[in-house]
C-alpha cells in the first residue's frame, strides 16, 4: 500500500465538501477521480498532497513515498529558461556530476605526484569509481535524453530550450509544469486536469506515457477518452462521498447504471413485500385463529434489513436543440479558401475546400494555432476572407457557439443576457428555459462577469437552444463543462436533426457525434469518414500503405470508403431515431407503471373494497393498463435487439 486515506472529512464553514472518504493506492495503480464541478475532487487531491488538512480522518503513506502534485495553477521563476527549470529535478545528480569533474581534476594532479601509493589503491580513485557507478546507476548519463524526450512529447519541439519562462503562455506554463513533474518520476503522481491546453498529438503521447508509467497515478479529469485509456480504477465523488469502481470511465458508467437498476429493483420488491406483510398483520392481528401468524410476520418486519431507496439523481441540465425550418439539401460550399489573421499577414491555411450536405455531422481537428477557430469565424461572417468562396445554401439559419464567450456582456445579468436577444419571450418563459440549464430563483440575477467558465458555457448554450437554427457551428463546445454536462450536451446533439459542424479536442465527444472528420494543415483539408476511432485507424492504414504501396492504392481505398459513406450515414440516422423511440417507450412505461401502482393502492382502500362495482372497474382498468404495458415492453425488447 502506497497510500491510504481513511474516513476523510472536509468542511469549509458549515458546508461539508467531503465526508467519510476511503481511498487506497497500490503500486502502479492508475485511479481516476470523477464527479460534477464542485464535488470536491481537487480538494481531495490537495488533502492527499498534504496541501490541505482534513477536518477529520487520517492519511497513511508508506515509507519513502514521493508524491508529485500537478496543480491547476503552478509557480515558476519567470527569469529562468525552460532548460534550467527542467534540470531542477536532477539537482542531486548534477551536483554529483560536479563532484566527479572536481575529482577528475584532483586525479589529474595526482598523476604528477611521485607518491609510492599505486593508482589502484589511491583513495581518490576509489571514491571516483564509487561515485561514477552511483551516477551511472541513477541515470546521470540519461538526463539530457530524458528532458528532450519529454519536451518533444509535450509539444515543445519547436521552442528553444533557452526560451524564458516569462514569455510562455498560460497553457505552455501548465505543460511545462507537467514536464517537470514527469521528470521527477514520483512514486505517486497527483494530476489535476493534466489534459488542459493539450492538442491531440500531445494528448496521445501523454496517454501512452502514463499507461506505462512505473509509479501510481491519481487523475482528476473531464476528458473521458483519456480516462478510458489510462485508468484502471475509478472513484466517483457524489454527495460528498466516494464510491469505488474497479475499471475505467466507461466501466464506471455501465456499472453505476447496473447497480442503480439492481438497487431499485430490490427496493421495489422489498417495499411490495413489506406492504403485503403490513396488510396481513393489520387484518389478522385481532383474529384468534391468525393472531400467532400475524405476530410472527410483525416480528419479521421489525427485524428486516431494509434496502435503502436509491438516491434521486443529481440535478442536471436538460435541454434539446430544435430547428424552426429545414434547410436545403446543399448546406455549404467552400472553394479554394485562404485564411489569414489580416490582409497583411501570412496565410494560416490555403486551398480549403468543403462541401456540406443537410444532416451531416462534421468535426474539425488540427494542431493548436493552425486556424480552426478563424475558419469557422470566417464561415459565420465574423472574420474577413483573404481569398476564395463561401456559399451557404437555401433556408440556412446558423447557430454559432463561441468558445471564448465573446458574445456575452459582462455587466448583464443572466436573465438580461438571454432576454436581450429573445425580447418576444416573456420573463416566465426565459426563467423556465434558464431553469433547464440549472439557473433558478435569484441565480438568474448574477452578472455574467461573476460566472465560472462552466456557467458562462450554459448561458451560451441556452441562447443557442432558443435560436432553433438548422445549422449549428460550435467552437470547442465541451470546454469548461464537467463530465455530466458534456453527456447532456451530447444527448441533445445526438437527437438534433439539423446539420452539425464543430471544432473539438474531445475525442469521446467526437466518437459519439461525428460522421466525418476534417484534419487541418497549412496546405488544406484532409477528409476522413467516420468518428475519431475510425480516423485514427485510417491514419495508421495510410501510413502503412505509404510504406508498402503507391499513392494510387491509398486513393483507391478512400474511394471504396466513400461508397459506404451514405449507407453508414443512413444507419446512424436510423440508430438515432431508434434511440429516440426507446426513450419515448421508457417514459411511457414509467408513466403506466406509476398509474398501475396508484390504482393498486386504491384496491386496498376500505371504500373501494366495500364497493363491488368500483372494485371491478379499478381491477379492469389495471388489467387494461398491464396489457398496454406488456405491449410496450415487447416493442421495447424488439428495439433492443
Amino acid at each position: 500500500m502506497l497510500l491510504q486515506a481513511s474516513n476523510i472529512h472536509k468542511s469549509f464553514g458549515a458546508n461539508a465538501i467531503l465526508s467519510n472518504i476511503h481511498l487506497q493506492v497500490i503500486p502502479q495503480q492508475k485511479i481516476g477521480l470523477v464527479g460534477m464541478n464542485g464535488a470536491g475532487k481537487s480538494t481531495l487531491l490537495k488533502i492527499l498532497a498534504g496541501e490541505l488538512t482534513p477536518s477529520k480522518g487520517d492519511i497513511h503513506k508508506a515509507k519513502d513515498v514521493h508524491i508529485g502534485y500537478l496543480k491547476q495553477s503552478n509557480i515558476f521563476n519567470e527569469d529562468e529558461c525552460i532548460w534550467d527549470e527542467l534540470t531542477k529535478p536532477f539537482a542531486t545528480l548534477l551536483n554529483m556530476e560536479k563532484e566527479l569533474r572536481q575529482l577528475e581534476q584532483q586525479i589529474s594532479i595526482m598523476h604528477t605526484d611521485t607518491s609510492s601509493t599505486t593508482d589502484n589503491e589511491h583513495p581518490l580513485l576509489k571514491k571516483y569509481d564509487a561515485l561514477a557507478e552511483q551516477f551511472r546507476s541513477q541515470g546521470g548519463y540519461e538526463i539530457e535524453t530524458k528532458i528532450r524526450t519529454i519536451l518533444n512529447g509535450m509539444g515543445f519541439a519547436q521552442i528553444e530550450p533557452s526560451t524564458k519562462v516569462s514569455t510562455l503562455s498560460g497553457g505552455q506554463k501548465t505543460r511545462l509544469s507537467l514536464c517537470k513533474l514527469l521528470l521527477e518520476e514520483p512514486t505517486l503522481l497527483l494530476l489535476d486536469e493534466p489534459t488542459n491546453h493539450l492538442d491531440m498529438p500531445t494528448l496521445t503521447w501523454l496517454e501512452t506515457y502514463l499507461k506505462h508509467y512505473k509509479g501510481a497515478i491519481i487523475i482528476v479529469s473531464h476528458d473521458r477518452y483519456f480516462l478510458d485509456a489510462v485508468v484502471d480504477t475509478t472513484y466517483e465523488i457524489e454527495r460528498t462521498e466516494a464510491i469505488k469502481y474497479a475499471g475505467n470511465y466507461s466501466f464506471f458508467l455501465a456499472e453505476k447504471q447496473k447497480n442503480r437498476q439492481l438497487q431499485k429493483k430490490r427496493f421495489d420488491q422489498q417495499q411490495k413485500e413489506i406492504q403485503q406483510m403490513e396488510e396481513f398483520v393489520q387484518k389478522n392481528i385481532v383474529r384468534a385463529s391468525t393472531t400467532k401468524r400475524a405476530k410472527s410476520k410483525r416480528k419479521a418486519l421489525e427485524s428486516m434489513d431494509v434496502v435503502d431507496q436509491p438516491s434521486a439523481e443529481l440535478k442536471k441540465a436538460k435541454f434539446s436543440f430544435e430547428q424552426d425550418k429545414m434547410s436545403g439539401k446543399e448546406v455549404l460550399h467552400v472553394d479554394n479558401l485562404t485564411l489569414a489573421y489580416d490582409e497583411h499577414s501570412e496565410p494560416l491555411m490555403e486551398h480549403l475546400n468543403l462541401h456540406v450536405r443537410r444532416g451531416e455531422r462534421i468535426a474539425i481537428i488540427g494542431p493548436n494555432g493552425i486556424g480552426k477557430s478563424t475558419f469557422i469565424k470566417t464561415l459565420t461572417g465574423k472574420h474577413e476572407t483573404k481569398q476564395g468562396l463561401i456559399k451557404w445554401g437555401t433556408n440556412v439559419t446558423i447557430g454559432y457557439y463561441d468558445q471564448e464567450q465573446a458574445n456575452l456582456v459582462g455587466n448583464h445579468t443572466i436573465l438580461e443576457e438571454v432576454w436581450r436577444e429573445y425580447t418576444e419571450l416573456d420573463e416566465l418563459m426565459i426563467r423556465t428555459v434558464l431553469g433547464h440549464f440549472l439557473f433558478s430563483g435569484e441565480e438568474v440575477t448574477k452578472e455574467i462577469r461573476d460566472l465560472s467558465g462552466g456557467e458562462k458555457a450554459r448561458v451560451s448554450l441556452a441562447k443557442l437552444m432558443l435560436k432553433k437554427a438548422n445549422v449549428l457551428v460550435l467552437d470547442e463546445p465541451t470546454n469548461h463543462l464537467d463530465i455530466f454536462s458534456k453527456e447532456v450536451l451530447e444527448a441533445a446533439l445526438q437527437h438534433y436533426e439539423g446539420t452539425l459542424l464543430f471544432i473539438s479536442h474531445d475525442r469521446y465527444f467526437m466518437n459519439r457525434l461525428c460522421e466525418k472528420i476534417i484534419e487541418c494543415s497549412a496546405h488544406g483539408f484532409q477528409h476522413f469518414l467516420g468518428n475519431y476511432d475510425d480516423y485514427v485507424e485510417k491514419k495508421q492504414e495510410i501510413e502503412e500503405l505509404k510504406s508498402t504501396q503507391s499513392l494510387e492504392n491509398v486513393k483507391k481505398t478512400n474511394v471504396e470508403d466513400k461508397n459506404h459513406y451514405e449507407q453508414r450515414k443512413t444507419e446512424k440516422q436510423q440508430e438515432r431515431k431508434k434511440q429516440r423511440k426507446i426513450e419515448q417507450l421508457e417514459q411511457s412505461i414509467a408513466e403506466i407503471e406509476d398509474e398501475i401502482s396508484q390504482l393498486e393502492q386504491l384496491l386496498i382502500d376500505e371504500q373501494v373494497l366495500s364497493d363491488y362495482e368500483q372494485l371491478h372497474e379499478k381491477t379492469k382498468e389495471i388489467e387494461a393498463k398491464k396489457e398496454n404495458l406488456n405491449t410496450l415492453y415487447e416493442e421495447w425488447e424488439q428495439l433492443q435487439d
